[in-house]
């Protein structure tokens, strides 16, 4: 399941990208119009910064601007980003893996095979939709035109 960090992360990106542009937005004017905890999203900025996933500017006009354009960040590189493993298990972790204590034999076991089905489909249909992907769906379902990609 996403984490309520995850989901905030997506829509401050979200936000980024359908109002700023290449203008700096102000960790304040995230909050307030996403309804995130200011002090939350500031530790959120800092991990997604780490990611290299947006910049900030500091001073007079400063604020965060994505690090990349919109059509190149994709929803699995920033749940990757906060979340960690995509995967249901961790034995079925492409990125993040582990062996699952109670696990008798992995090779044949039916439950890893199915969830790492799961995963791939996941990672499939995440990886192929980007922020300027998500953000154009959102804006044209309010009627307003599209970001630039």
């Amino acid at each position: 399941m996403l984490s309520q960090k995850a989901r905030y992360a997506l829509r401050a990106l979200l936000h980024l990208v359908e109002n700023a542009g290449t203008k700096p937005i102000q960790l304040s004017e995230v909050a307030t119009a996403q309804v995130i905890p200011r002090k939350y999203l500031e530790f959120i900025m800092v991990d997604l910064k780490k990611a290299g996933l947006v910049n900030s500017r500091r001073g007079p006009g400063g604020g965060y601007v994505l690090a990349r354009p919109a059509s190149e960040i994709s929803f699995v590189e920033v749940i990757r980003a906060i979340d960690g493993p995509i995967a249901l298990v961790p034995c079925a972790s492409e990125n993040f893996y582990q062996r699952c204590g109670d696990c008798h034999d992995e090779a044949t076991c039916a439950i890893r095979r199915v969830l790492a089905r799961v995963r791939d489909s996941a990672v499939d249909i995440l990886g192929n939709t980007s922020l300027a992907d998500a953000a154009n769906t959102e804006l044209a379902a309010e009627g307003r035109g599209p970001v630039a990609a």
